[in-house]
This record gives C-alpha cells, structure tokens and sequence, in this order.
C-alpha cells in the first residue's frame, strides 16, 4: 500500500497570513495527499477565506480557543487516527516551507530507516527571515542544551527537542505513545511531546537543508553584561503558561534532580530578563510567578486565556492576577 502523507496547521485569526503556507504546500515538489487546517476559533474570517480560495483543504474548525496544544492534538487526531495518513506534518499559521522541504524531510527518513534508526519525528530548520536567527534544535541532557553550531552544518543529525512547526510525525509513533498535551494548552507542549517519543526509544532527525521560514514573534535587541542578544517579548498569559509547563515537566513528569536545577536555574535567568526587557515586566513576572506555582501543584488545563488580557497596558490591574478562568483542568 502506498503511504499517505498530509499536513495540520493550527491556525487562530490567520485569514492574512496563512495563503502564503498554502501556497506553498499546494507548490511541493512532493505533493500532499491531504492538506488539514485546525482553525482555532478565530474571528477573523479565517475558515471563510479557505472555504472561498482553497476549497481543496480540508478544515477543522474548533468551537473554542483550544490554544496550540489542543489544537495540534485534535489536528494530530484526525490525520492519524480517523484519516489514517503514514507521515503528517504540522506547522504553525505563519510558517511558510521550502517548496523542495517535503521532499528533503522523506528522502532524509528513507536513508535513516535504511541505516536501522527507527524514526518518529523529522523536522526542518526554521529560519526567522527578518532577524536571520533561527530556532536550533536542541538535547536533553537533564535540562536544555543548545546544540552545537557545527551539527547545523552537517546535512543531518539526531536531535532530542523540536518546536511544533515544520516537524513531521510519524502515526505509528503516534498511535503509540499518544497524542500531545492538550492540558499545556500553549508552549512548552512540543518539547514534553518530543521527550516522551525519545523516551520510548524514538529517534528525532534535523533535515538542515529542508528550510522553513518561521516568525519568531515580537523581537528586539537588547544589551547585556555587554552581550548583544535578542529579547523575545511575550504577553503576560505567554509567560504564565511557559513558567507552569516547564514546571510541571521538570517537578512531576521528569523529576531528576539535575533537571530541577537545571529549569530553576533557567526559569530564575527568564524572571530577571522578564523584569529587566520585557514592556510589561512586572504583569510578566507576577504572571510568571503564578504559573510556577500552579506548575508544582499539578495545575493545568485552560487557567487563562489571552484574550483575557487583551486590554490596553495601563488598564492592567495588577490585582487581578488572581482572576484566573478555570473552564478546565
């Protein structure tokens, strides 16, 4: 039988960014048999506008804001286990592949299985065009290791940390060791997700030359000790989630000691930087704070939503950290 292979977006208010990741889906030189879009409840029109100019893809429009992580599960769900498709590749809405990247990501896994590697997720290089800064995969080693620059020059090389876009599942992996973590609802979800595939003795593969133009998200540069770097500004409900998530994943379902150090020692580094570069630093930081502690007591699901928080700065009431929705978990 021959393999199938198709792609999940998630997608939320994407009716102006996201024609450009069809185009170019519709344009590989490896053709999808399906191509999915898990439209997140927006409210701009996004399932309208697909429906209107690309009425070949099929949509899964989802009756609430399920964040990205219910949204890849429930996107995950479909091409795997209802639809059956042997490789599917997800992105996020803003992502936009290289028209040969499908056809470097299955030739890199024909030559790896070949070799014995038993692969379950294969991924791209994303590169944020506009800083020219890109998202190296990382290893685990009890904690988070940037990779080496010189592995990124080789053509491929294992890693054990992937973000969700541009990465390629395989549905014998996911039918084994489950979907995604709904109950993360946004960041830190793919990094839990790829520990558990390499757990269960799972290879991950980096394809350098399948290129993935991906924004990175509001940037800027900043200085310090007299170390240029760039500051990624999160809004305050980003920051909560980040805070619990790696919390959650180093204190209850990787509870080594090294990894307790090494993410309080990562998370004591995020709060300063919050503090000292980020534009709504103290909402940040008490934001932050909060998701650490639900991150210990096992907290999760929906706590807070981003809408919640939509509201010019200076209407922001630092009291009302403790108003935190609860419609799950």
């Amino acid at each position: 039988m021959q393999r199938t292979f198709a792609s999940v977006t998630i997608a939320y208010n994407a009716a102006r960014s996201l024609p450009r990741q069809i185009d170019a889906l519709l344009g590989q030189t490896r053709p999808l048999q399906e191509i999915i879009v898990v439209d997140n409840a927006s409210t701009d029109g996004t399932s309208a506008m697909l429906a209107e100019l690309y009425p070949q893809v099929t949509v899964l429009r989802m009756p609430e804001n399920l964040g990205a992580a219910g949204a890849w599960a429930a996107g995950l769900s479909y091409a795997t286990r209802e639809k059956r498709h042997d490789w599917v590749w997800t992105f996020d809405h803003d992502s936009v592949p290289a028209s040969d990247a499908l056809e470097l990501l299955l030739r890199g896994v024909v030559t790896l299985t070949e070799t014995g590697a038993d692969i379950g997720i294969v991924a791209t290089l994303p590169m944020d065009r506009s800083t020219g800064t890109s998202y190296p995969p990382l290893l685990w080693r009890d904690g988070f290791v940037k990779g080496s620059p010189d592995l990124l020059q080789q053509p491929v090389w294992m890693a054990d940390l992937v973000i969700t876009s541009g990465c390629m599942v395989k549905r014998e992996m996911v039918l084994e060791i489950g979907l995604p973590r709904s109950d993360f609802f946004m960041d830190i979800f793919d990094l839990e997700y790829s520990i558990r595939a390499r757990s269960r003795g799972y290879e991950i593969a980096v394809i350098t030359g399948a290129k993935l133009a991906h924004q990175i998200g509001n940037t800027r540069k900043i200085n310090l000790l007299g170390h240029k770097r760039l500051w990624l500004n999160q809004p305050p409900w980003r920051e909560y989630y980040i805070g619990r998530n790696l919390t959650y994943l180093a204190w209850r379902l990787y509870p080594t000691l090294k990894t307790k150090i090494s993410t309080a020692r990562y998370l004591t580094k995020h709060l300063a930087g919050v503090l000292l570069f980020s534009s709504d630093g103290l909402v940040c930081a008490i934001r932050m704070v909060q998701g650490v502690s639900d991150g210990l007591r096992g907290r999760l699901g929906i706590r807070l939503r981003p809408e919640s928080e939509s509201a010019p700065r200076q209407s922001v009431n630092i009291s009302s950290v403790e108003k935190i929705e609860t419609t799950k978990g």
